[in-house]
């Protein structure tokens, strides 16, 4: 007999809950924060230029512009490259809503297209069927901290002169091909809310080679001012220009400084959550019941999230089942993403249906996130694999 679930009354796999994701706040980081509120600046100051310069050494590239999210990052680089209104933008649907809205943000069209079966990364084959002559950007978004496949996307997007943006937000600490995440696309955005790789509570960056569009991106988060309050107060004057239509983006002188702080224990927590997710796969490798998504050749999964997908034919229960059954016991499964075609907003604007993207929406059908986070132990990743096998055996046909 296989064991009663806790949904229904049985004994749950752990007493307290385990999310699918938190941050990791240690003793230096809070020290770190403790000094910048003491000092003369809060926002606006020395260690936003700190925290930049340190990120793009991280990520190899020549520029880094700190934002106060990672919408906001997507926002200023679409900003920056000037898209319009009634201009075409490709985007994967399988991501969060953040990544077509900043499209809209501008007045620009996103032009959803499918991502392939087996890493849910956007398919670059179907890039290339979007292309129009309204196009003028793609973004990538590295699903779940796997770096896409760029050289693919290079192949498409450089003979048409078409600029690629990178949403990294998942992939801090990736590779592909040892080259870092942030330094594969013309703009490469991150965000660095709490259950991302590395946090500063709320907050953005954006890298990039290109010195005009940083030029861009500074001016656009803080009102598209001509010089800050920083520069006016070092030159002792009071005068700016207002040259564009800017936002109020700029990310605090403490979250920086927490940045800063997190930003050196990347390479260690990215091992931590390889290790994590390596326990995983060797748990799930030989389970009917489910299939962790592909690591492609030559990447350097960030893995800030650990996606399965559900074999409905090994299963009598729905995924939604699944995912129920799994919070009884105690494990804070989530779900990344409902495509974003078959929201309301995008269906009543767009027109977009079920149907369009089939790979996508049947993903999302039978995919279920599990916990991974740098501060998990392994006998939390236990729990984690227990209850996976408990509820499957439970279920199974």
């Amino acid at each position: 007999m296989p064991t009663p679930l806790a949904i229904d009354g049985g004994s749950p796999v752990r007493r307290t809950l385990l999310p699918y994701g938190r941050q990791c706040v240690e003793e230096d980081d809070v020290t770190a924060v403790s000094d910048v509120l003491r000092s003369d600046w809060l926002t606006t100051g020395p260690k936003v230029e700190e925290f930049e310069k340190a990120f793009a050494v991280c990520t190899g590239t020549r520029h880094a512009v700190a934002v106060s999210n990672g919408t906001a990052a997507l926002h200023a680089a679409v900003y920056a490259l000037n898209i319009q209104e009634g201009e075409e933008v490709i985007v994967p649907t399988m991501t969060f809503a953040a990544t077509a809205n900043a499209v809209r943000f501008q007045g620009g069209t996103p032009v959803f297209v499918d991502c392939s079966p087996d890493t849910l990364c956007i398919d670059p084959k179907q890039v290339e069927r979007a292309i129009t002559p309204k196009t003028k950007a793609v973004i990538a978004v590295d699903y779940g901290g796997q770096a896409c496949d760029y050289p693919a996307l290079r192949t498409v997007t450089g003979k048409r002169n078409i600029p690629l943006i990178a949403d990294a937000c998942h992939a801090i600490g990736g590779t592909l091909d040892g080259r870092p995440v942030g330094s594969l696309a013309d703009l490469n955005t991150f965000s660095f809310h709490p259950v991302k790789p590395m946090t500063t509570g709320e907050g953005g960056m954006i890298t990039t080679d290109d010195e005009a569009l940083a030029l861009r991106m500074r001016r656009f988060r803080n009102h598209c001012l001509t010089t800050d309050h920083r520069e006016r107060q070092e030159k002792g004057s009071y005068a700016y220009e207002v040259q564009d239509l800017g936002y109020n983006y700029r990310l605090t002188d403490f979250q920086c400084a927490l940045g800063l702080s997190q930003l050196k224990k990347v390479p260690a927590w990215t091992e931590r959550r390889q290790h994590i997710a390596q326990l995983y796969n060797t748990a799930f490798a030989s389970m009917k019941a489910l299939r962790p998504l592909t690591v492609r050749k030559g990447v350097g999964h960030a893995y800030h999230l650990y996606v399965i997908l559900l074999n409905p034919d090994a299963l009598n229960a729905s995924r939604d089942e699944i995912f129920k059954a799994l919070r009884a016991e105690n494990i804070g499964v989530n779900v990344h993403y409902i495509p974003v075609h078959l929201h309301p907003s995008y269906r009543k604007r767009f027109g977009t249906h079920e149907g369009m993207f089939p790979v996508a929406e049947d993903a999302f059908s039978r995919m279920i996130t599990l916990p991974l986070f740098s501060g998990m132990t392994d006998a939390d990743a236990k729990d984690v694999i227990t209850a996976v096998q408990k509820v499957t055996s439970f279920y199974a046909r």
